[in-house]
């Protein structure tokens, strides 16, 4: 009966039980400063109840959970087929977003699609966001080595990030900036012609400074939110020069970043204890983007610390699974997913100690909110789901990595 029952949770765990111990960790972990923090939303944003915040985190991690057990079902193969399809999807779903979305909680950009009948919503951007990555390391992966025209890279790569990027990018800058980094680091990774991701990023370049250029002095782009980001440079830039800020005006943009940095040192080394945050009530966000501040102060720096641990052997997980891969496109995946995380888990911290300026980037896995979380749990499925088929590989005599035929095969 026991070895029936340690079989059964053998089978529930598939994939890498090492990845699998960290994510639950810090799922479970992060109940507690979601609970801490959501006070913020009862009393400040008078929105809903701290309980009835913590009970709608709960539910998102069990349910991300699943989804990451189910994602674990199905062939990342045939996921990769289906990312066509369900890129094209989200993409009509980001249109859709720009004539009918939504604001949350005091939010400037509509960024949210609200499911009709339901009190539920969600972010399609951060889909696009993920279905784009998996389109361009099963296409990569097709094309390999392969003697392409130029318009087919232009058409099938560059045109498909650019097209998401406009899209989101209007509304969301930090997660458009944050794809455009990603698509270019698995574009060399998926070993594409140097010259084509140079002209990429030059030409990258260029809109982004055209677009900014013409949002700052015409009209034509509207509801634009240039303004908002170059004022978050400019209070970031003024922030590091050291002079005592007179301006109130100037005060009130550096409120988030002068609490996020008083939350930190108020923690010292120990912390005040779970739920002590003497500034959770005064620091906005403090259960989404700032939550890693909120963190330290109730947890000091060893409990940071043990958190960044678990991070990173995410993180190092990851690069072993993908290293052991011999199936190039289960590689490049599993190797995509972690440069998603880890590029989602710098920016949150970096803004928190002040490295960077502002954004609106969740802690992964941690911080309030439900899509974010969601996508970070297929990002993670999808990496146990490459996990679980090394032995199959193994044992089908393919533990060597495969041949650029064997790759051309894949689809």
């Amino acid at each position: 009966m026991n070895e029936l029952k340690a079989e059964s949770s053998k089978e529930f765990l598939k994939g890498d039980k090492v990845l699998w111990m960290a994510i639950i960790v810090i799922s479970v972990f992060s109940i507690f400063p979601v609970y801490s923090a959501s006070s913020n939303l009862e009393y400040i944003v008078n929105n809903g109840t701290t309980t009835g915040h913590v009970i709608k985190h709960m539910f998102f991690v069990i349910i991300g959970l699943v989804i990451m057990r189910m994602v674990g079902m199905i062939k990342y193969e045939v996921i990769g087929k289906l990312s066509s399809g369900l890129l094209l999807v989200t993409i009509a779903l980001l249109v859709f977003t720009m004539f009918t979305g939504q604001t949350i909680e005091g939010a400037s950009a509509a960024r949210w699609i609200k499911i009709p009948g339901t009190p539920v919503s969600f972010q399609p951007s951060s889909f696009a966001y993920l279905m784009l990555i998996i389109y361009l390391c099963r296409y990569l992966t097709k094309k390999i080595k392969r003697d392409r025209l130029p318009i087919e890279n232009i058409f099938y790569i560059f045109g498909s990030i650019l097209l998401v990027l406009l899209l989101v990018g209007k509304d969301n800058g930090s997660t458009a900036l944050m794809i455009l980094i990603v698509s270019v680091a698995v574009l060399i990774i998926g070993q594409l012609n140097w010259k084509y991701i140079a002209g990429f990023i030059g030409t990258s370049i260029l809109a982004i400074t055209l677009f900014i250029m013409v949002a700052l002095n015409t009209n034509l782009i509207g509801g634009n939110r240039v303004h908002t980001w170059m004022s978050r440079v400019e209070v970031f830039l003024n922030s590091k020069q050291g002079a005592q800020v007179e301006d109130e005006s100037d005060k009130a943009k550096n409120y988030q970043v002068m609490q996020a940095k008083a939350a930190i040192v108020h923690g010292g080394i120990t912390g005040m204890g779970p739920g002590k945050s003497a500034l959770k009530q005064m620091l906005p966000q403090s259960a989404s983007d700032f939550i890693f501040a909120i963190i330290v102060e109730e947890y000091g720096f060893f409990g940071a610390a043990f958190l960044i641990a678990l991070y990173l052997i995410i993180i190092i997980r990851i690069v072993m699974i993908a290293s052991k891969m011999p199936a190039f496109f289960g590689s490049l995946l599993v190797l995509a997913m972690g440069i998603m995380i880890f590029v989602q888990l710098a920016v949150n911290i970096a803004v928190a100690v002040n490295i960077i300026p502002v954004t609106g980037q969740p802690l992964p896995l941690i911080s309030y909110g439900g899509t974010s979380m969601l996508v970070t749990y297929i990002q993670l499925g999808l990496v146990l789901n490459v996990s679980s088929r090394i032995q199959v590989f193994d044992e089908e005599g393919m533990g060597k990595k495969q041949s650029i035929e064997e790759i051309n095969d894949i689809a």
